[in-house]
C-alpha cells in the first residue's frame, strides 16, 4: 500500500479548501460569534463535503458525476437560496454574551448546515477531478486501497484547514466586545448573502 496516496489526498483537500470563500467567511462568523469548536466543526461539515466528492473522484463514479453536474442548475439554485437566507438570519442577528456554549443540537446545525452548502456547489466536483487528473491520480480507479487513502487524505487535509482557520480566528475572538460582534455579523451576513446572489445570477444565466 502506497502512504504516497494519503499526502497527495492530504494536500488536495488542504488546497481546496483553503480559498476563502461563504464556507470560510461563516467559519469565521461562527468562531467569533460562538467559539473554537463551532467554528471547527462547522469546518467539518465541508471536510465531509469535500471527501464524498473526493470518493467520486477517487472511485470513478462516473454516473454520480454525471447526475451531479446534470443537476447542476437546482443544486445551485438551492445553494444560492440557503445562502441568502443565511446571511440574512447571520445579518439581523444580535450577538450575545458568550456565557454558554452550544450544545448538541447548535453543533449538529453548524456541521449538517456546511455539509449542505459545500454539496451543493457541483463545481467541487469538477475542481476534484481536473486536480486528480493533473496530479495523475486517475490510476486509482479500480484500486480501492489507494482509493480509499486519497480520500481519506482529502477529508484529513480539509479538516486540517478548518482546524488551523478557526484557531487563529480564536485568537481575535477575546478582543472583541459586543459591539464589534455586532458589525462582525452585519459584514458576515451581506458577504454570505453576496455570495448566494452570485450563485443564484450565475445559475439564471447559464439557463
Amino acid at each position: 500500500m502506497d502512504g504516497s496516496f494519503f499526502i497527495r489526498g492530504l494536500i488536495v483537500g488542504f488546497s481546496i479548501a483553503a480559498p476563502v470563500g461563504p464556507i470560510g467567511v461563516l467559519c469565521i462568523r461562527r468562531t467569533l460569534a460562538d467559539g473554537y469548536l463551532t467554528g471547527f466543526v462547522s469546518g467539518l461539515g465541508a471536510a465531509t463535503a469535500d471527501a464524498l466528492y473526493g470518493t467520486v473522484a477517487a472511485f470513478g463514479l462516473t454516473s454520480i458525476a454525471v447526475f451531479l453536474v446534470g443537476h447542476q442548475l437546482a443544486l445551485r439554485l438551492i445553494g444560492g437560496l440557503f445562502l441568502c437566507y443565511l446571511g440574512y438570519r447571520i445579518f439581523v442577528t444580535a450577538p450575545m454574551a458568550r456565557t454558554v456554549s452550544p450544545g448538541g443540537r447548535g453543533l449538529g446545525g453548524a456541521y449538517f448546515s456546511t455539509v449542505v452548502l459545500t454539496i451543493t456547489n457541483p463545481a467541487t466536483i469538477l475542481s476534484f477531478a481536473a486536480v486528480f487528473t493533473g496530479l495523475g491520480l486517475g490510476s486509482t480507479r479500480g484500486n480501492y486501497a489507494a482509493a480509499g487513502l486519497l480520500v481519506v487524505g482529502v477529508f484529513v487535509g480539509s479538516a486540517l484547514w478548518w482546524a488551523l482557520l478557526s484557531g487563529m480566528t480564536t485568537t481575535l475572538r477575546s478582543r472583541l466586545d459586543l459591539e464589534a460582534l455586532r458589525w462582525v455579523n452585519r459584514i458576515s451576513g451581506a458577504v454570505i448573502g453576496a455570495f448566494g446572489v452570485i450563485v443564484l445570477l450565475t445559475a439564471t444565466r447559464s439557463t
